[in-house]
């Protein structure tokens, strides 16, 4: 089976990235990113989601969104993967050159190659979860059956 391995935005397939700039609509705002939208779901309070929706980058988004200065929702574990779910098939369907990107993928695998994650990515190693290539695999399926 083929693979299409991603992780920088100015990489390969960094149109897959989180980070990659494809801004998107959604719960009634505009985010900058999935990354920026991803990152803003972790919290309840409006103003540190507004704080970081208009954050100067993606990075600066994951930043902010790892901080613990602020509580994270209780069942952020339990809703994370829907999140990012929400988030991606968003972008994929706002913009239809990423649906036909995504689409023209066929039946490879998709995974978010690197060291620095084994929950979203797979650990660099392939042990990890690439719980992020997962997703773009399902809703490539989701955009193929309609």
């Amino acid at each position: 089976m083929e693979e299409i391995k991603f992780y920088s935005e100015k990489g390969n397939w960094g149109e897959f990235s989180n980070f990659a700039l494809y801004p998107i609509r959604i719960d009634g705002e505009i985010w900058p990113t999935t990354e920026h939208y991803f990152q803003a779901q972790k919290f309840e309070n409006n103003s540190y989601k507004d704080k970081i929706r208009k954050s100067r980058s993606p990075m600066k988004a994951a930043e902010l969104g790892r901080s613990r200065k602020m509580k994270i929702k209780k069942n952020w574990d339990r809703i994370k993967d829907n999140i990012m779910y929400d988030a991606v098939f968003a972008k994929f369907t706002q913009y239809s050159e990423l649906t036909d990107l995504l689409i023209k993928t066929n039946h490879a695998k998709i995974i978010e190659h690197t060291e620095n994650d084994t929950y979203w990515g797979d650990g660099g190693d392939g042990k990890g979860k690439n719980k992020l290539g997962k997703i773009l695999m399902k809703v490539r399926s989701k955009l193929r059956s309609v």
